[in-house]
C-alpha cells in the first residue's frame, strides 16, 4: 500500500489550488505549468535552475514576503504565492 500524502489548499497568483504536503514551491510551479518565477534587471524571464538555492533564480513572493526561494520553501496550507508572471500581468 502506497503512502498517500495529504492535499493542502493554497493560492497561486490569485487562484486557489491544491498541493501535496512536502512538495516545494518550485515543484508546485512546475506541476502548474508556471515557468516564470521572476524577471532579471533587463527584463529576461527566470525560473529555478539549480534546485538547491545557489542560483537564486527561483525567487517569488510568499505571504507578502518578496525574494523567497521557491526551491527551498515547502508548501503550507493557506500559503499565498505570487510569481513574476502575476506581477507583470497586474502592471498592465
Amino acid at each position: 500500500m502506497q503512502d498517500q500524502k495529504e492535499a493542502i489548499k493554497l493560492w497561486l497568483n490569485g487562484r486557489p489550488i491544491k498541493a501535496q504536503t512536502g512538495i516545494t514551491v518550485a515543484a508546485l510551479l512546475m506541476q502548474q505549468d508556471e515557468w516564470l518565477t521572476r524577471c532579471s534587471v533587463s527584463g529576461e524571464p527566470r525560473f529555478a535552475l539549480c534546485g538547491m538555492g545557489v542560483c537564486q533564480e527561483c525567487r517569488v513572493t510568499i505571504n507578502g514576503q518578496p525574494q523567497r526561494l521557491a526551491c527551498q520553501t515547502l508548501c503550507k496550507p493557506c500559503m499565498v504565492i505570487q510569481t513574476a508572471s502575476h506581477q507583470t500581468m497586474e502592471a498592465k
